[in-house]
């Protein structure tokens, strides 16, 4: 099975790989392989015929890896996506291709017989780039996918025509990162119609939607770990077996992904609690870096915020913050104190003009650390 690069740097058309894509899924033409870096490499040997594209993942806590997605993946993400929101329509591209969010609006779109409309993506996300591109859909049922960064854009001191083409949207798709509960109440108050997505590329992307799984996804927790089943997964890493072998399982004759979340799953409602390298030990005691996070963004005047564990002498690892928007570190020590108590109070809090984020819209969590492990605060 051969395998197609094809250079997608910003600023190029992503419609150029609608026609390979197209063929690669109708299993007439090689797996296609979008990559934003000149000369980049993809060693190794794909594993059968069924491929039809290798997806970097996001490496926002390391290494990227080379992710097999096959036809009968792909297509079952898509049907799953259709049935889910109850609809086939015209999507609105906001994110890389190179993406697995990006990607698949152009593999449900080719799916559904629609043309994708794409923003510009060489110029950085505005609210009224996202308004003109929105106004350029002509079908009568929309949708769009969105990161929480680019929602919050989009409603902070939102213009009228910009509400006006969110509610257009039959559903967005919000996923990649934990959106603020103050986001969320924003976007309702709105009247926007938000479908909340968790997955990755190892599962075509979102493979569960407003806590529920596509059609043929199963989920289970194994010592708080979560686990997912299903037609949506990949067929391994890309010159990886080993690594591949270890994270894709099997189980009573199933193939299971092991994820590195921590969730719940409830009368087959999942909730998310967070990364499991979530948990942050500082001076002996555990501190929950997504709940300093929620507690943080919940000060009038905070716009955004992460919190991250760093090397420390002193405590072993201590709570560091990143912090958008107009509020004192003494604020954000109270808020942190009253909501979760004295153990979880960062000792490092670093204001920003905005948080450092990956190409497809989250945080760099890598840099965010580097800036954090450097700062004097």
């Amino acid at each position: 099975m051969e395998l197609l690069p094809i250079h997608t740097p910003a600023g190029s058309d992503p419609h150029q790989l609608l026609r390979p894509l197209a063929a690669a899924l109708a299993g007439e033409g090689p797996a296609v392989a979008p990559h934003t870096e000149l000369g980049q490499t993809f060693d190794g040997d794909l594993p059968n015929d069924e491929i039809a594209a290798v997806l970097s993942t996001s490496g926002s806590t390391g290494v990227p890896k080379q992710t097999m997605l096959s036809v009968d993946a792909l297509a079952a993400s898509a049907m799953g996506t259709a049935l889910a929101l109850k609809a086939e329509g015209q999507w609105l591209l906001t994110l890389p291709v190179h993406y697995v969010a990006g990607f698949q609006v152009l593999v449900r779109s080719l799916y559904a017989g629609t043309r994708p409309w794409a923003m510009d993506l060489t110029a950085p996300f505005t609210a009224e780039a996202f308004t003109r591109a929105a106004g350029e859909l002509t079908d009568k049922i929309r949708f769009t996918s969105l990161v929480p960064t680019q929602l919050h854009r989009l409603l902070q001191d939102p213009q009228p025509e910009t509400i006006q083409v969110l509610r257009r949207f039959n559903a967005i798709l919000l996923g990649g990162a934990p959106a603020s509960a103050a986001l969320l109440d924003d976007a309702r108050k709105h009247g926007l119609n938000l479908v909340l997505t968790y997955g990755m590329s190892e599962t075509c992307g979102g493979c569960v939607y407003d806590g529920v799984p596509l059609e043929g996804v199963d989920l289970t927790t194994e010592r708080g770990r979560l686990w997912i089943s299903g037609p949506v997964l990949a067929e391994g890493y890309l010159g990886q077996p080993e690594l591949s072998a270890d994270r894709f399982a099997f189980n009573s004759g199933r193939r299971w992904f092991r994820t590195d979340d921590a969730g719940d799953v409830t009368d087959g409602v999942l909730t998310v609690a967070g990364r499991l390298d979530d948990v942050i030990v500082t001076g002996g005691m555990k501190v929950s870096a997504a709940a300093v996070t929620s507690a943080i963004q919940g000060l009038s005047g905070v716009q955004d915020a992460l919190v991250l564990g760093i090397d420390s002498a002193e405590w072993g690892t201590a709570v560091a913050a990143v912090v958008v928007g107009q509020v004192s570190a003494d604020e954000v020590r109270q808020q942190a104190k009253a909501c979760l108590g004295a153990h979880a109070v960062p000792r490092i809090i670093m204001a920003l003009g905005s948080i450092p984020l990956l190409p497809n819209g989250k945080p760099d969590r890598l840099a965010v650390r580097a800036l954090l492990e450097h700062s004097d605060a």
